[in-house]
């Protein structure tokens, strides 16, 4: 079984703001970690998948930064999405190129800006899949919840967590369906029920099966990667890759995939796998306390800061020294040019201050 994988790279970032801009995005930032989240995506591979058989789907304007970051990686381990087009077309891309070596390859398609604690058990996680997936199946990772989230999507077993299934392996499941996040109380009722996992975004199946899915069910992107692949080492490549991917749809797997098929109710091919990991996609500065080392008043503080009758705290101190005094579950963070203040249940709001940003023509602070 030949593995290959996908890391898609390309996302922004935007409620890691002020730390994360457009040139240093969320995967670029050691966050609660020793090194770059992506490069903790990398290493946590390295004893599964061959560093020739990773690629990094990222825009042309990050391609150079992911070099200095993985030095270990040959230039044509990235594959450069000429815009933002969403991860149906960023993952159709980087399979276009990789069924071009093996049509039968197994995809380990992955974020490249989450965390994992559990390494082992995730590594041992994405070998079952792959089992899977070789033999036909697409199969996600799905996170068992110990909140009622509502910033995460959902997937519904046929089945409840745990149960065992036809497979005689406890934790893995037939999809009933894919959901978008929900709201608070929707989410409760999810906790409650013990059919529901988060959507992980990790995604498991051979480069075949999914351009056989795009050609199905995302016949637009399936003729901009027909074209695509028609110009695989060619000299027109990039005037033709950039014509057919900007005339793409922009849509994400979960839609233009995972949920049509889900919806199919005669169709088994949609597994997933109960993942209990350590899980955290990193999604805005609140988020830091699930995995980051927290003081004994509750703070997360990374850099220099004096914290005093203060608690519940997320501090990140980049040049110089933040002071707390008698504040609560606030998130504060200093950079060379900027400061953000704000309370931490507001933290996934973060991009509203981006976009505020944007509109008033401040592009210096983006």
């Amino acid at each position: 079984m030949a593995i290959w994988a996908v890391i898609m790279a390309g996302g922004s970032g935007t409620r890691f703001w002020p730390l994360s801009r457009q040139m240093r995005p969320k995967q670029f930032l050691n966050i609660g970690t020793e090194r770059p989240l992506i490069v903790e995506t990398i290493n946590r591979l390295k004893s599964l998948i061959d560093v020739n058989r990773c690629t990094v789907v990222a825009g042309q304007i990050h391609v150079e930064q992911l070099k200095a970051c993985l030095p270990g990686f040959s230039d044509d381990r990235f594959v450069v999405e000429p815009c933002p087009r969403n991860t149906a077309p960023c993952i159709g891309l980087a399979a276009v190129h990789i069924a071009r070596h093996d049509p039968n390859a197994v995809l380990v398609v992955l974020p490249a800006d989450h965390h994992i604690t559990d390494v082992t058990t995730y590594q041992n996680l994405v070998n079952r899949a792959c089992e899977l997936a070789e033999k036909g199946h697409i199969v996600t990772l799905g996170i068992k919840p110990n909140r009622p989230e509502t910033g995460y999507g959902y997937i519904k077993l046929k089945g409840h967590i745990g149960t065992q299934t036809k497979f005689e392996s406890d934790g893995l499941h037939d999809v009933d369906r894919f959901v978008e996040k929900p709201d608070l109380q929707t989410a409760k009722t999810y906790l409650e029920s013990g059919q529901y996992l988060w959507n992980s975004g990790m995604f498991f199946f051979t480069a075949q099966t999914l351009l056989d899915a795009y050609a199905t069910h995302l016949p637009e992107v399936s003729k901009g990667l027909s074209a695509i692949e028609a110009h695989l080492n060619s000299p027109h490549y990039w005037t033709e890759l950039e014509q057919a991917f900007t005339a793409m749809p922009s849509v994400s797997i979960d839609y233009g995939i995972m949920e049509p098929i889900s919806e199919d109710v005669g169709d088994p091919q949609i597994k997933v796998l109960t993942a209990d990991i350590g899980w955290n996609d990193v999604g805005h500065w609140g988020a830091l306390s699930d995995y980051a080392d927290v003081d004994d008043h509750g703070n997360v503080i990374q850099g220099r800061c004096v914290s005093v009758e203060s608690g519940d705290n997320v501090v990140y101190a980049d040049t110089s020294t933040v002071a707390l005094l008698g504040v609560d579950n606030l998130v504060v963070v200093q950079t060379e040019d900027a400061i953000l203040v704000c309370p931490r249940d507001r933290a996934q709001d973060v991009r509203k201050i981006v976009s505020a940003l944007r509109n008033s023509e401040s592009e210096g602070l983006l």
